[in-house]
């Protein structure tokens, strides 16, 4: 049960959205343009750091949602379990393994991080705006995650509804909620 009275028909974030849309707003800026938007950095690879962030920091909705979505882009949802359980035996790519590295020591503690290894991400490739990116989709995953975990929002174990959640991300973005107060339930 919430914390506080949030749309009881609305799962996870999308209930504290609804409840304050003046802060949802910017929040699902930063969320499209770090997850939707062109990069270099596949849209099925972010979506995959926010899946390990989440799944670290044990977010239930997150991990699931964004997992759903990854796996629309990868075509693969055993790629996600496996990046959960153990990323460093994924069928992805070395560079991605060392981003995960350092988007782990984000969720812990950002000081974790350290020169090396981010010269191990470059060593494989990594650019300097896709180790931002690592950085800040983990930093503000934790942030989304504890905004979900600590208002107690409801989340429903429906794979399905998750599912038909990732295909919306993945193909439109975070713009527009992927959940209506008419669809949910």
């Amino acid at each position: 049960m919430p914390h506080i009275d949030l749309p009881k028909e609305l799962p996870g974030i999308s209930s504290g959205f609804a409840f304050r849309p003046e802060t949802a707003k910017p929040m699902r800026e930063l969320a499209h343009v770090l997850l939707h938007e062109p990069n270099s950095l596949a849209p099925g690879e972010r979506e995959l750091i926010a899946t390990y962030v989440s799944s670290l920091n044990d977010c239930y909705f997150c991990q699931t949602s964004h997992g759903a979505a990854a796996a629309c882009h990868l075509g693969s949802a055993s790629t996600v379990k496996q990046v959960k359980t153990d990323f460093t035996q994924a069928p992805i790519s070395e560079k991605l393994k060392k981003l995960l590295v350092i988007a782990g020591k984000v969720q812990r503690d950002g000081k974790l991080v350290t020169t090396e290894d981010v010269e191990a991400a470059r060593a494989l490739g990594a650019t300097d705006m896709e180790i931002h990116d690592t950085v800040l989709i983990a930093a503000a995953f934790c942030m989304y995650n504890r905004y979900v975990d600590g208002l107690a929002t409801w989340q429903p174990r429906e794979e399905a509804m998750y599912e038909k959640m990732g295909q919306h991300l993945a193909s439109e973005g975070y713009r527009k909620p992927s959940i209506s107060q008419q669809s949910a339930g």
